[in-house]
Formats: structure tokens, C-alpha cells, sequence
């Protein structure tokens, strides 16, 4: 057992109780979590300084509003739902297609109808806090669906990929490309079942994968290769995530971006408490990663500087980390 702990210090690993002492608790103040906790204001913020965010088409705030909401919709083709104060993909609901519409109803992204009524009683659980942190009241944004680039069709099931990046004092460290799956019922949600890639952080290109919590090198509904898919705007995406550092003044982050096939890469949110099995999906611990950037930080590095030391630093560093609960 002692020996085993020795092995997942050498190589790096991270700890949930790591984590938070020594990086969320230090450099990540309370009082700025709304910037990520509030996907309004984190929208506001990053749009606010230049950054690409799907469309907000509106905002439900009150039970009295949730009325409106078919009117609010009835010209769009396609929309997501969701709870500005949500996590963990809970209260997503993805309305998608062509002619989703059919005599009141609308068309889920796994091909489900709903009433109009459902759409309405959705809207109003988020409201009044269903989804939010501690169950307060909450807003349901009503934005743009992103349309998945090609390059991920093989690999995901229905919903939309999107890349998760650690990002610590300003310079992305780590990434993974979160799949969907049928488990996750399309969300890129790794606690809900969803495929979580490692990503070579100096070509773009994917590694082998991470499914609760094992390494796996296929999709398990495609039967795909996860490995060997390179991430088009890869320098775009990481400059990106390390603006997101600048943008929320937190110094221990993950930013999650996807790539629209029409629009290119957009800021989907922020998190304050990112997760630590994307050191499974990238067989290297996130520690080593953080000791370096402490040696060469340079607080006068811009986001394009940052993301090329990155690339530079971290360009295909592989170590091998075995599962571990209580470390992922």
C-alpha cells in the first residue's frame, strides 16, 4: 500500500485534497466563483473581452416569464436549455433538428418528442432551483446549439464533444476532449458515462481515453479509435483557455470549449473545481505539470505566449499513472 502511494507520487498524480488546499483555496478567491459560477455572467465577461460563446437567444428569470417561452423559440431552428446556475450537465435540455417542431412538440437530440408542455415544465424546474447550487432560484438561458465538427463523428453518440483545458496561473497545463456517449445519453459528461480523452498538448492530437474511471482506446458505442484525431485550432484553443485565467482572475481553472462546425471553437463555461481524471485520460499527473509552471511563470506572459510554452512544455509528456479513487 505504501509502495503504491510512493509510485502515484513519483509520477505526478494530484489529489482531490491537494487540489483543493494548495490551488483552489489559494488562488481562487470566493468572492469570484459567480464569474463561473453564473454561466450569465461568465457569458457577459467573455464576450466583454472578445471571446467567441454560443448565441444567448434569451433568458427565463421569474415563473411568471416561463409563459413566454414557446414565443421565445418559435423562429429557431434548434436551442439548448440550460440553468445559469447548474453543474455537471444536470438541467441541459437540447432541442435539435430540422423540423423538431410537430404539432406542439419538440424533437430531443436523441430523437424524442416532448409537449410544449414538458418544454415549459423543464423551464420552470430551473427556475425555481432544481438544478442550481444549494437549490436556489435560478435563470434558464435559452442559447445557440452547437453543431459538432465532423472530425468527432466517429467517436461520439449523439451529443456534443467539447475539449475540458487546466489552466493554472494563466497557462494551460492539461486537456481532454470529453465524448458522449449512450450512457451519458449525449452529454460530455464523464460522471454520467461519458468518454474523457487525453489530448497531446503540444500537437492537439488525442490520446487514449478514460471511461469510469479505465483506460479504454475505443468508443464504446462506435467501436472508433479514440487515439490519433487531431484537434483542428488547436493554437486558437489553447490561447483561449488561457484567457480565461485573465477574463474570471481565477488561477486554478478548467475552461471547456467546443468546436461548432460552422463557427469554429466558443467558450462554453469555466470551473472553479475541475475534475482529476484527466490525469488518467493522459497517463501523467497534473502535479509535475503545476511545479513547472511555478519555475518559469512569467506574470508579464500574454495568453499567445502562455499557450506556446504550453505547447512547448508539455508536448507529448507521457507517464504512466495507474486508477486510483481516492486520486481521480
Amino acid at each position: 500500500m505504501f509502495d503504491y502511494g510512493r509510485r502515484m507520487n513519483e509520477a505526478g498524480v494530484l489529489g482531490v485534497n491537494r487540489r483543493n488546499a494548495d490551488f483552489i483555496l489559494k488562488l481562487n478567491p470566493r468572492r469570484l466563483y459567480p464569474r463561473v459560477d453564473d454561466k450569465v455572467l461568465t457569458k457577459k465577461l467573455a464576450l466583454e473581452a472578445g471571446m467567441a460563446v454560443p448565441e444567448l437567444y434569451g433568458l427565463i428569470s421569474s415563473q411568471s416569464e416561463v409563459r413566454r417561452l414557446p414565443q421565445l423559440v418559435e423562429s429557431l431552428e434548434s436551442f439548448v436549455i440550460k440553468p445559469a446556475r447548474g453543474s455537471g450537465g444536470d438541467g441541459i435540455l437540447v432541442i435539435s433538428g430540422q423540423s423538431y417542431r410537430r404539432r406542439g412538440s419538440y424533437r430531443l437530440i436523441n430523437g424524442l418528442l416532448i409537449t410544449e408542455s414538458d418544454l415549459k415544465h423543464h423551464a420552470s424546474n430551473v427556475v425555481s432551483g432544481q438544478y442550481s447550487f444549494g437549490g436556489n432560484p435560478d435563470t434558464a438561458l435559452i442559447e445557440y446549439c452547437v453543431k459538432f465538427d465532423p472530425m468527432f463523428a466517429e467517436v461520439s453518440y449523439q451529443g456534443v464533444p467539447d475539449i475540458r483545458i487546466i489552466v493554472y496561473r494563466g497557462y494551460p497545463i492539461m486537456a481532454m476532449v470529453r465524448l458522449p456517449t449512450r450512457t451519458s445519453d449525449g452529454k460530455a459528461n464523464l460522471h454520467k458515462g461519458a468518454v474523457g480523452a487525453g489530448v497531446d498538448m503540444g500537437s492537439g492530437e488525442t490520446l487514449n481515453g478514460v471511461l469510469k474511471n479505465e483506460v479504454v482506446d475505443e468508443h464504446p458505442d462506435t467501436g472508433a479509435a479514440i487515439a490519433g484525431l487531431y484537434i483542428p485550432h488547436w493554437d486558437f484553443i489553447l490561447q483561449s483557455a488561457a484567457r480565461g485565467s485573465d477574463v474570471t482572475g481565477l488561477g486554478y481553472l478548467g475552461v471547456d470549449i467546443v468546436i461548432d462546425r460552422d463557427r469554429g471553437p466558443l467558450i462554453l463555461e469555466m470551473n472553479a473545481r475541475p475534475g482529476l481524471n484527466i490525469q488518467i485520460a493522459n497517463c501523467a499527473g497534473l502535479a509535475h505539470r503545476l511545479k513547472r509552471i511555478d519555475e518559469i511563470f512569467d506574470a508579464n506572459a500574454d495568453p499567445v505566449t502562455r499557450a506556446r510554452i504550453a505547447r512547448r512544455e508539455f508536448a507529448a509528456e507521457r507517464q504512466t499513472v495507474l486508477p486510483l479513487n481516492g486520486a481521480a
